[in-house]
């Protein structure tokens, strides 16, 4: 034995220094350079990308580094090397790793920008990832479905990263599950920066998701944490838990719309987690299914979102539940977390025919519940007997409804050096969070190098561009204005022949008496990056084309990534009727507002409808506005609908649309004969509608389909003067009676 000994160890010594002694760094200036010198990379070496940028570069990079001597793939100098085009990069071997590369003006032509795998067989362990920026790397189709960053294999790391922008359809960030080499995978996702991902309107908008239905009952052991998640509004899950035993610990959501939700899975813990909602709509906080699940010192503030949206929300599920659908809550530990200001915390959530089992042996212990209304934000939908509350706090509210293991006491409260609020009272230091929780700030994640988008206005951002009467100026101010600039047009008249192509956020103020006429099928074209704000101006048709679908704003009738934004006030639209279908605004699929507003505007005289939004017929739960507002305004002789809104199937994975109309008047509108509808206004699987102190004169009725989730419609302080009066249907469900809450409206048929 000792003579093997002796033998041995100087081989093995020889072997560590030579391996040590042949370790190298190449540094590669072009995709060629790149391929040759990928081809058989030892432990130790080091690939460095020159500065610059690297076009159509699809990267595969491979080999077998040490724990001790990973291989690695880095930029030249960090930030100043660009994959642009068609582009990707595929990671497989072990002991890799990247940095220090931006993804920016392209999209993969695969199905992920970054993934763990070079194919089903060949994957990627123990690499890293790290100080790699992925910035709206989109595929130019919307609803084309891609992954930026998909994770397979065993030990891998994603850190220190920052992902923002992501627009078409798929997860920003997934953990796959799909074979046995993926699963119990002990990855490690931390540090990273996730920056505002917008609304999507449709399913498939997570932000980050680990596992899928399929592969929902096996463990991940994947570790979440110290990461920021930056308005990421891409639909009603932000985090979507499709596996068990993971943690998700110490990360921040700022002002992102939807919740960290335990989809599937099983044994997961979330804690120190930290909410702030800054009472934007639909802000959540955690949603709880599935057994086994701990819930412990988490703060939620300022979270305004309901039903499965809400701050905390403990669901029902399906009796003996298939793989796909909803396991009942069961064994759970719900502790010391905080809740401030947050309106709404469900219990027993989704309860119906098929979502009967309530939540059973889960504890709900020492937890705070803070209003500065000292309102009961509990709603309960079932049988809670199963859920045993002890030692919970609730800020002055009378008779709350769960009588046993709360306490209703004057909770004074104070914002401490860490950023959140605590009982000032020592006696209370036992419910709520630690005070030692630590929320990690936003320039601790991502990258140092790579600036974080922060919120800005969309509009009048820039210069200020005059304008006189004359032939062409309007039309040459538009194509040369920049972002945020404002055009002023000085009194006068206004032919424009061309279409206004605005691919940026523009402002466009009639600076007196200003009329616009347009000669060609639309005035406005607004494609990807583009937004419109118009004001005090008189909007004509009357030079218009003799072309059947006129319209005077339209949007690309192409896939638009960016969503937009259209507002106008204080103007006057007439005469949009020269031939059948003349829109003020037509929508084409896949094009997506953000808000589209009027305000103390005139429409008159107009053969098609005013909004016509229902171009995601698919039934697919997609829509095309989010927000659509209108206040103070008149419409008088609109042969089609005020608006047509459309958002059919019954998916839930968002939370739009919304619709509001107040102080306005509607007079002979929707009566034509071509109004498909046959309504003013017509709101099908709308899921927020406001329709108050309004007059409807001479007017087709409104119509409402409730499709969908639990939609809020309001329609109070209205009269209705020779009009039908609203109607509304469960479309779905159709002997089931409507949940609108109709009220305070009057009636003359005379």
């Amino acid at each position: 034995m000792d003579i093997f000994r002796k033998t041995i160890i100087p081989v093995v010594l020889t072997l560590v220094i030579s391996n040590v002694a042949v370790a190298a760094e190449y540094v590669v200036k072009n995709k060629s350079d790149y391929h040759s010198r990928a081809q058989g990379l030892a432990p130790g070496d080091t690939l460095i990308l020159a500065d610059g940028v690297w076009n159509d570069f699809e990267i595969v990079f491979e080999g077998y580094g040490t724990a001790e001597q990973p291989i690695t793939l880095k930029a030249q100098n960090k930030g100043s090397v660009f994959i642009t085009g068609k582009s990707n990069l595929k990671l497989a071997g072990e002991y890799l790793v990247v940095s220090g590369l931006i993804f920016k003006d392209g999209y993969t032509p695969t199905d992920s920008v970054i993934s763990f795998r070079k194919s089903k067989t060949q994957l990627a362990n123990y690499s890293q990832v790290t100080e790699v920026v992925i910035d709206s790397f989109n595929n130019p189709e919307r609803f084309e479905q891609d992954y930026w960053v998909a994770i397979y294999g065993k030990h891998n790391r994603f850190d220190h990263n920052h992902l923002e922008g992501k627009r078409n359809k798929g997860v920003t960030l997934a953990v796959r599950l799909d074979s046995e080499a993926s699963r119990e995978n002990y990855h490690r996702i931390d540090h990273n920066y996730f920056g505002p991902r917008p609304i999507l309107g449709s399913n498939g908008g997570e932000t980050l998701r680990i596992g899928t239905s399929h592969y929902s009952r096996s463990n991940s052991f994947t570790t979440v944490e110290n990461n920021y998640f930056d308005r990421c509004d891409g639909e009603l899950e932000i985090i979507s838990n499709k596996s068990g035993s993971n943690v998700f610990r110490g990360n921040v959501f700022y002002q992102s719309r939807g919740t960290l939700t335990l989809r599937h899975g099983h044994d997961n813990l979330l804690e120190n987690n930290v909410f702030f909602g800054n009472n934007a709509d639909h802000t959540g906080g955690i949603r709880v299914i599935n057994k086994r699940q701990t819930v412990r010192n988490n703060y939620l503030e300022g979270l305004a979102g309901y039903r499965f949206g809400g701050a905390l929300v403990v669901m029902n599920g399906v009796p003996n539940s298939p793989i796909n659908r909803y396991d009942r809550v069961e064994d759970s530990i719900i502790e010391n977390n905080t809740l401030i200001n947050s309106d709404h915390v469900q219990l027993a959530a989704g309860s119906d025919s098929e979502r009967s089992a309530v939540p059973v042996r889960t504890q709900f212990n020492n937890n705070l519940f803070y209003h500065k209304d000292k309102k009961d934000t509990f709603t309960v939908y079932d049988d809670i007997s199963g859920i045993s509350f002890n030692n919970n706090l609730v800020h002055k509210v009378k008779d709350f409804q769960i009588k046993e293991g709360f306490e209703s006491k004057n909770v004074k409260i104070k914002r401490a050096k860490n950023r959140l609020f605590y009982p000032t009272k020592k006696s209370f230091s036992d419910v709520g969070v630690a005070r030692t929780l630590d929320p990690i700030a936003k320039n601790k994640t991502g990258v140092s190098w790579y600036a974080k988008t922060e919120a800005s206005e969309t509009f009048s951002t820039g210069k200020t561009i005059h304008v006189t009467p004359g032939a062409g100026e309007f039309e040459r101010a538009v194509a040369n204005a920049q972002a945020g600039d404002s055009i002023y047009l000085s009194p006068g008249n206004y032919l424009v022949n061309k279409f206004l192509t605005v691919d940026k956020p523009l402002t466009v103020i009639g600076d007196g008496k200003v009329t616009v006429e347009f000669a060609r099928s639309t005035l406005f074209e607004i494609v990807n990056g583009g937004s419109l704000y118009l004001k005090g101006l008189s909007i004509t048709g009357k030079s218009s084309p003799d072309y059947v679908g006129n319209s005077v704003i339209r949007t690309s009738r192409y896939s638009m990534l960016n969503n937009y934004q259209i507002k106008i006030e204080d103007c006057e639209v007439s005469d949009l009727d020269v031939n059948r279908f003349f829109n003020f605004l037509s929508v084409s699929k896949s094009t997506m507002a953000d808000n589209i507003e009027i305000i103390n505007s005139n429409f008159r005289n107009v053969s098609g409808s005013i909004l016509k939004l229902d171009k995601e017929s698919d039934d697919f739960g997609i829509y095309n506005a989010e927000y659509v507002t209108i206040s103070g305004s008149s419409f008088e002789n609109i042969q089609g609908s005020l608006v047509d809104f459309y958002r059919g199937g019954t998916d839930e994975s968002t939370f739009g649309p919304h619709f509001s109309l107040t102080n306005s008047v509607l007079n002979r509108v929707g009566l034509g004969s071509r109004n498909k509808s046959q309504a003013s206004i017509y709101l099908h699987g709308v899921q927020v509608s406001t329709l108050q102190n309004n007059r409807f004169i001479n007017s087709s009725p409104i119509k409402v389909n409730h499709t969908v989730g639990d939609p809020k419609t309001h329609i109070v302080d209205n009269s209705f003067s020779n009009t039908p009066l609203p109607t509304v249907v469960e479309f779905h469900f159709s002997d089931k009676e409507h949940t609108a809450l109709i009220e305070n409206n009057t009636s003359n048929d005379g």
